[in-house]
């Protein structure tokens, strides 16, 4: 782990700490590791999503109905 660590305290659903535990176990990794790799992971997947969002900005929005007509049209529904 890291040099530079905050502590803090979580609450964990007592069925996922079980399974985080017995992961931690298995893996050789402390809970720790395995906690800050996941919430990581979630950010960059977050980040791709805003990334995703700003590239698509300029784009023209099209309304329910059109979409709906659309896939009707496409054969998508």
């Amino acid at each position: 782990m890291a040099t530079l660590t905050k502590r803090s305290t979580i609450y964990l659903d007592p069925e996922i700490h079980r399974a985080l535990r017995l992961k931690a176990l298995e893996t050789s990794r402390s809970m720790s590791e395995l906690i800050n790799e996941a919430v990581r992971e979630a950010l960059a997947e977050d980040a791709e999503d805003l990334a995703a969002f700003e590239e698509r900005a300029n784009e023209p929005l099209i309304s329910y109905d059109q979409m709906i007509k659309r896939l009707r049209r496409d054969g998508k529904i």
